[in-house]
């Protein structure tokens, strides 16, 4: 009976809620910061880095996370991801000072590791053709605008609530999201193998990335040439290597490098990443129009609210593109509008109410971009991973948007501080701002040389996928 199961609305809006409960406690958070230093007496510092370990360990484990899916059950992930997002929200609710604090986001971190590649997987698993489509434009709502609406409804809530409120909220789509998917069917990928679990693998994952991000966000303050900063760096590049070198002589490795493979799963995924970094715009822009230009929280918050309406209605345009032309193309005009929209944001030598107008046009084109990338570029990874490993696959890919985001932030937020101690706070936003376009100009050559001319059917399928459902029929006569 569960292979006849197909997937419903009520499904996807479940889905949808618990992507939302992760950008709750994710992005509001940053717009909440004085709010929270004042009334649990705490350092900048210290929240910042707290802040930061939501997407840091989401990022760590959701591999893990997303291959455990495909053994245990996609089904049984999300929910275990929904606890996790309760009883961090209650951390978060109950906290007089530091220690629950970041014991909160820890767990919000490990909540959203087991989110993500899971409801990705059950859309895999329960829609088809332009119906998959269709849910991964929902999904990519959930994922891809609720870092707007969030940011938006938590600075609502705080202000005229108090920020603990972003929480119960929080806690109450959590529930609603449990309830709405109690019906779907457990899904499982099918094991051709027993096989332990690589903790080594992950271990050295850890400690490199945990290495790489002390570099980033630190070394400025430990010093760049310290011998704890050089340290650093050793640790991270003797671990990258000697991490692909052990993985890709396992069978079973934390990472199945056999994945990368795939040209097009390639592509989506190391763009993917890369426009993820372009988030470090938002920091930036944000912290220079109020340090440089005298905004309020409120007025720099509604200058991208032009980003927020632009994502939530070019998903859906690009779930449409990807039917009539393939991914290939809302992938590369998606990284062109995103580097324009944040190349014309650097012009911080315009005058006010000009530069104003720039910003805010920047912003819309920034989210038609990001906007028309998400669908197809999910939908690639998705449709050209082996269905037994879609958790593991998506988790990878989620993966790359989570330490994509934590990478371009700490990366733009260190080339704006580094610029800003030494020069004018115009020339470091310019300079943090068009990091930013560097990353997207990358992205856009990844997607060039990875993603093919492909052209879908009328179910929806790409031609890869057609090729997948033919000899899939011609075994099944076979066999009859």
């Amino acid at each position: 009976m569960e292979e006849a199961y197909r997937g419903t609305n009520k499904m996807i809006i479940g889905i949808v809620f618990g992507v939302i409960t992760f950008w709750l406690f994710a992005q509001a958070m940053v717009n909440v910061v004085p709010a929270v230093q004042s009334d649990l007496g705490i350092s900048l510092g210290t929240l910042n880095i707290a802040i930061s370990l939501t997407a840091l360990f989401s990022g760590l484990f959701i591999v893990a996370a997303g291959g455990l899916a495909d053994k245990v059950g996609r089904k049984k992930m999300t929910y275990l991801g929904l606890v996790l997002s309760i009883v961090g929200s209650l951390c978060l609710i109950f906290a007089q000072g530091a220690f629950l604090l970041i014991v909160g986001r820890i767990i919000q971190g490990l909540s959203a590791a087991c989110i993500m590649p899971a409801t990705i997987a059950l859309v895999k698993e329960y829609f088809e053709g332009a119906e998959r489509q269709r849910a991964l434009s929902y999904w990519s709502i959930g994922s891809w605008g609720g870092s707007g609406v969030c940011s938006f409804a938590g600075g609502a809530i705080a202000t005229y609530m108090g920020w603990k409120w972003i929480f119960v909220f929080s806690i109450v789509f959590a529930l609603l999201a449990m309830l709405l998917i109690k019906d779907t069917p457990e899904s499982k990928g099918v094991q051709t193998a027993t096989s332990k679990f690589d903790f080594g693998g992950l271990v050295v994952f850890i400690v490199t990335m945990l290495a790489l991000n002390l570099v980033i966000t630190r070394g400025g303050n430990f010093g760049w040439t310290s011998a704890l900063t050089l340290g650093l760096i050793a640790v991270t590049i003797i671990g990258a290597v000697f991490f692909i070198k052990i993985e890709k002589g396992k069978s079973h490795g934390f990472i199945d490098f056999a994945l990368f493979k795939n040209k097009p799963y390639t592509g989506a995924t190391v763009s993917n990443f890369l426009l993820n970094a372009v988030a470090g715009t938002l920091v930036v822009a944000n912290t220079y129009v109020q340090v440089g230009r005298g905004f309020t929280a409120f007025q720099s918050g509604m200058l991208s609210l032009g980003y927020l309406v632009a994502v939530l209605v070019m998903i859906r345009v690009g779930e449409k593109l990807l039917q009539r032309t393939g991914a290939r193309m809302p992938m590369i005009w998606g990284s062109v509008l995103t580097a324009v929209g944040v190349g014309v944001m650097a012009l911080t030598f315009l005058p006010g109410v000009t530069y104003t107008i720039v910003v805010f046009i920047g912003f819309m084109l920034f989210g038609i971009g990001l906007g028309m990338y998400a669908t197809p570029s999910t939908d690639t990874a998705v449709s050209n991973a082996p269905s037994e490993k879609i958790g593991e696959a998506s988790g990878i890919y989620k993966m790359a948007s989570s330490l994509g985001g934590s990478m371009g932030v700490a990366i733009s937020g260190t080339v704006y501080g580094s610029i800003v101690a030494v020069g004018s706070v115009e020339t470091a936003a310019s300079a943090g701002i068009i990091t930013n376009v560097v990353f997207a100009v990358l992205a856009l050559l990844s997607i060039m040389f990875t993603i093919p001319k492909s052209s879908t059917n009328k179910l929806g399928e790409t031609s890869s996928e057609k090729e997948i459902h033919d000899r899939s029929l011609i075994l099944n006569k076979g066999r009859q």
